[in-house]
């Protein structure tokens, strides 16, 4: 089977579960982001399969973003969350090439593996501006997801 096809069927898949637009909208309430996502996440591919835009970040399901531009792909190597409310005011991200390149100061993203352990891809939210929110009730939150 093709990755094409691979693709297509993910979205079609994650488009089907009803709660999915509820999860993407309380992933933006939890966190006072303005954008979330679905994302499949391979070794190779970051697709998008489901999105909330309310900033007009340009994605829709079925967008594709180089890997090498995702902390994705980092996510799906170590299987752990990646967390900034402030990137500009950072530490590592404030000099980090990927917020640069979207111009994102705040981001959570956290894995999706399914019950058979394999991975998935993310659930993301990122904004523009930054972020307020306690880190640990919103990963606890996700994680529940």
């Amino acid at each position: 089977m093709s990755n094409i096809s691979q693709f297509e069927r993910d979205i079609k898949n994650i488009a089907k579960i009803d709660a999915v637009p509820l999860i993407l909208s309380m992933v933006k309430q939890a966190t006072g982001m303005r954008f979330a996502t679905v994302a499949r996440v391979t070794e190779a591919n970051w697709v998008a399969c489901a999105v909330n835009d309310s900033i007009d970040f340009g994605l829709e399901p079925g967008s594709e973003l180089a890997i090498d531009t995702t902390f994705c792909d980092q996510i799906r190597q170590n299987r752990q969350p990646v967390i900034f409310k402030h990137a500009s005011e950072h530490s590592i991200y404030a000099t980090h090439p990927i917020p640069k390149l979207y111009q994102l100061e705040s981001y959570v993203s956290v894995p999706i593996v399914r019950s058979n352990g394999e991975f998935f891809g993310t659930l993301c939210a990122i904004d523009n501006i930054p972020a307020y929110f306690d880190e640990e009730t919103v990963l606890t939150t996700l994680g529940k997801v």
